[in-house]
């Protein structure tokens, strides 16, 4: 995992250098003023004359700023290497979540990939911020103290021998504690962010059905039990200062008592009160030294947990792969299907797909209507390879799709799904994810042919109006003609409407449908319906069950022979007949 995270860290590497030259600095200085302090509080007893006190003074003075300037710099440099890292980091897990398959997506759920690509980003860039600097400071000011105690005060040292390992015991045990609970709140961060997302995108359904109450209570019991595992947690870590305190102050008796002694005995020929005000300063250090090491501990502790989840993404690989000399070129839009037959995972019991063959040429008009969970979004789904076939092969322009390179593939298909997405921005800027180069003159002729112009021309600034996030501020009708129009900027060789005009009116989809025939007549088209009138024109008509084909023919063939398609078209007609009396 270590390997992994450091890839990120990249032109940062010398900020993070840099941060642990200056610690090491800072903490050569600190160490080395209690000790010049000593001998200047023993000149003083002895009588020294001022002069040399002005001098021993400055060069205290000169070596506070001097390790000021050490801790600042390395502040500085340590702030730029962890932001940046961080930065990497996230700029690295998105880049690698772009080139996911929808059978990678399907793994990770979008509230746990925020979650890691924020809170778990988070942690990691605190735990490395602590590790290039304090992580190297602590131990550093640990060592060089021990041995300057022992320099200064021989015997009085031995303090440290009963203090230090009963601190770090009792540091240990709270760490170790207060970790399974630390451990837990992540995973419960991502069904916190999931009831919040949910919420926020279904906030007409909730207000719809007036579950207000019952949204706020199931966000306040997601939060109940993150604060309880924190608060159980922070309990446990909060024993860190008493145990802390009671070091420090068995530390300074032990040192007041028996130094005081050793100074009245000795005459100051032994220890003097130079010595014992450095060892009081070096047991402090000592002491907040295995301080900032507990924390550490449990800083990086909280944050392997992080790291096991970023690095699960970064490690992730692609389901959907170019081969070595994949085909760069789309000729028509033909589209073949081979004995296929598809699972969404290995696993799976059954097939969503099975055994499907049809032989489609490039411009034809095919329909697609069956029940719910039929597969009919599966069955388009194979043909920009969103998902690989399980068994047999796809073939578009008489070419395998696994051949393909898949930027290329894709480019050639445009795909309208029902459930739309609008990004923040204008229209005009939503548009041109179909072609942006494309020109005014461009986007308002397929918004014609969308049949999107006329609510657009209602808008005070036209095609500049700005688009919320999701499309929030227009219909759903408007939006499936919007998103028809950016498809149709594109020109692809293959068009795929998956049930996309279900939110539009009979007369609206007729008049979208005879613009796609004027404008992208070598087009092929692919249409997911519910309505037979969506599909009663086309070349070809699919009707699926249970991921099969169940017949296969035109409006008028279909009404012969096909049982599922006559009951659909009788129930949708004779619908139709009864609400107009």
């Amino acid at each position: 995992m270590i390997k992994t995270l450091v890839k990120s860290i990249r032109e940062y590497k010398l900020p993070s250098i840099l941060t642990l030259i200056f610690i090491a600095g800072e903490v050569v200085i600190e160490v080395l003023i209690p000790f010049i302090t000593a001998d200047l509080v023993n000149n003083i007893k002895a009588g020294a004359p001022i002069e040399a006190v002005v001098k021993t003074g400055l060069i205290l003075i000169l070596m506070a700023v001097l390790s000021l300037s050490c801790g600042g710099i390395a502040g500085v440099t340590c702030a730029n290497a962890s932001t940046g890292f961080a930065k990497n980091l996230r700029h690295d897990m998105f880049k690698k979540i772009q080139g996911y398959s929808f059978g990678n997506i399907d793994k990770f759920s979008s509230t746990s990939l925020v979650t890691r690509l924020t809170t778990d980003i988070t942690n990691v860039q605190m735990s490395y911020m602590m590790l290039i600097r304090t992580a190297i400071r602590s131990p550093l000011m640990f060592v060089f103290s021990i041995v300057m105690a022992y320099v200064m005060g021989g015997a009085l040292a031995t303090s440290f021998v009963v203090v230090v390992p009963v601190l770090l015991f009792g540091l240990l045990f709270v760490s170790r504690k207060a970790m399974p609970a630390f451990r837990r709140v992540f995973k419960k961060y991502d069904r916190l962010n999931e009831s919040i997302e949910e919420n926020v995108r279904a906030t007409r359904v909730v207000k719809g059905f007036s579950r207000e109450e019952y949204e706020k209570q199931k966000f306040a019991d997601a939060a109940d039990d993150i604060t309880f595992d924190f608060t159980k947690a922070e309990r446990i870590v909060a024993l860190n200062a008493p145990i802390m305190q009671f070091c420090m102050y068995f530390n300074m008796v032990f040192i007041l008592l028996i130094g005081s002694k050793l100074v009245i005995s000795s005459g100051g020929s032994t220890v003097d009160v130079g010595q014992i005000s450095a060892m009081l300063t070096y047991g402090v250090q000592i002491l907040m030294s295995l301080m900032m090491l507990s924390m550490i501990y449990v800083m990086l502790t909280m944050s392997a947990e992080s790291i096991k989840r970023i690095c699960e993404v970064l490690n992730e690989e692609s389901t959907l792969k170019n081969c070595e000399n994949p085909v760069t070129a789309v000729v028509d839009g033909s589209v073949s299907f081979e004995n296929v037959s598809f699972k969404y995972s290995e696993t799976a019991k059954r097939f969503a797909l099975e055994g499907i063959n049809l032989e489609i040429r490039s411009g034809m008009t095919v329909g697609i209507i069956g029940g719910t969970g039929s597969s009919k979004s599966s069955l388009v789904q194979l043909i920009p390879r969103l998902y690989d076939v399980t068994e047999g092969s796809v073939k578009v322009g008489g070419v395998d799709v696994r051949e393909y390179d898949i930027n290329v593939l894709r480019d050639s298909v445009a795909m309208v799904l029902q459930k739309n997405q609008l990004f923040s921005g204008t229209i005009k800027e939503n548009l041109r994810w179909g072609n942006e180069n494309a020109t005014d003159e461009e986007i308002a002729e397929v918004c014609r042919l969308a049949q999107a112009d006329e609510f657009i021309a209602t808008f005070p600034e036209g095609y500049d109006t700005y688009i919320e996030q999701g499309g929030t501020n227009v219909s759903g009708g408007q939006k499936q003609r919007l998103c028809i129009a950016r498809a149709l900027l594109k020109k692809p060789k293959i068009l795929i409407l998956d049930d996309s005009t279900s939110a539009v009116d009979t007369k609206t989809d007729a008049f979208i449908r005879m613009g796609f025939k004027k404008f992208i007549p070598e087009t092929t088209k692919f249409i997911i319906a519910q309505r037979v009138a969506s599909v009663e024109d086309a070349d070809m008509i699919i009707v699926m069950e249970n991921g099969k084909i169940a017949d296969l023919g035109t409006h008028s063939e279909l009404l012969q022979t096909s049982e599922i398609y006559r009951e659909v078209y009788e129930q949708q007609t004779t619908g139709g007949a009864e609400n107009e009396d």
